[in-house]
């Protein structure tokens, strides 16, 4: 399965976050850093859904619109 991560800047770095497996969190000093991969998720996650390989069905897209200034 294919989930979608967000990443943002914040004041100090990076975070990301896997909007459909609630928990799933990294954090990072710069972007390339701030990565959630398969491996993470388990780490990031708590083991996600109580340590069980059990993972929802994504639901989340996400896109990117151009904005002319």
């Amino acid at each position: 399965m294919t989930y979608a991560v967000i990443y943002e800047r914040t004041g100090n770095g990076y975070s990301a976050y896997v909007p459909d497996l609630p928990g799933c969190v990294a954090a990072g000093a710069i972007l390339e850093e701030t990565t959630i991969d398969e491996g993470r998720v388990g780490d990031a996650s708590g083991g996600y859904a109580g340590g069980r390989r059990f993972y929802p069905e994504p639901t989340t897209v996400a896109g990117s619109i151009a904005i002319l200034v």
